[in-house]
């Protein structure tokens, strides 16, 4: 794996330490499990990469590699097609490879928004604010903010994301700060203001935290706890269970 000391856009040293100095919880992860440590030198384009993970989504890995390869091999060269190539191949071999009827009009949305420039080239991306990569990342249909966010840590390296909403991240918080129910996104996201300028490397802590609990133990944490808000009907039949079974008899004035 590539040394990410001389790709990461941060200080990892100066990260790691801040992070120690501010949650005590982040410190005994930082020191009992691995040192933070992320593949971001790869080739892929955002294009390539977001087909991919268009590709990936709600089926297991073992049967996505399966049908993005089938993908890739409706194209004499054997990459992933390009977005001409990919305009270009109809929605019946496409269908054929395996892809649901979403996942194509998905994958179609992509290309043409790359080649009108929505979706930028990785040096573009390089220079956007991950604000702005988010706004124009989510506009491409079947395209979320979890993608998107995976996109900014894995691809790019930046060093201030916290995916609110994925699970890993929800649970390994959980099981690090001792609570009985994950945290709901907006909870997280208030707690992680301590994290902030590196948020990034706090969640890829979340992530230790969750694995090495393991499944007998993550799988007892429970969903976020809700307000459960009364139903009118529920309310009403309170209010009459505490009138009185019959009216009270009203004087008459004498």
């Amino acid at each position: 794996m590539t040394e990410t000391s001389t790709i990461l856009s941060f200080d990892l040293a100066e990260a790691t330490k801040y992070l120690a100095e501010r949650d005590e919880c982040l410190k005994r992860l930082i020191a009992e499990t691995l040192p933070f440590q992320i593949d971001v030198a790869d080739t892929q384009s955002p294009y390539e990469v977001l087909l991919e993970s268009i590709a990936y989504q709600s089926i297991s890995g073992k049967a996505a590699a399966t049908i993005f390869g089938r993908v890739k091999a409706l194209c004499n060269h054997g990459r992933a097609p390009t977005p001409e190539e990919m305009l270009k191949l109809r929605k019946p071999a496409l269908r054929k490879a395996g892809l649901s009827g979403a996942k194509v009009l998905a994958m179609k949305d992509l290309a043409r928004k790359t080649i009108e420039g929505i979706v930028p080239t990785f040096e573009e991306a390089e220079k956007l604010s991950d604000e702005e990569l988010v706004k124009r990342l989510v506009s491409v249909r079947g395209i979320g903010a979890w993608t998107v966010e995976m996109f900014l840590i894995f691809r790019l390296g930046r060093p201030d994301v916290l995916p609110i909403h994925d699970l890993g991240v929800k649970k390994g918080w959980s099981v690090a700060y001792g609570k009985k129910h994950m945290p709901k996104p907006k909870e997280l996201l208030a707690f992680g203001e301590r994290w902030r300028p590196y948020r990034t490397v706090a969640s890829w802590y979340m992530w230790r935290a969750f694995e090495r609990a393991g499944y007998a133990t993550t799988n007892k944490i429970r969903p976020a706890k809700s307000r459960k808000r009364k139903s009118l009907k529920a309310i009403s039949r309170k209010r009459k269970s505490k009138r009185p079974l019959h009216p009270p008899h009203r004087r008459k004035a004498t």
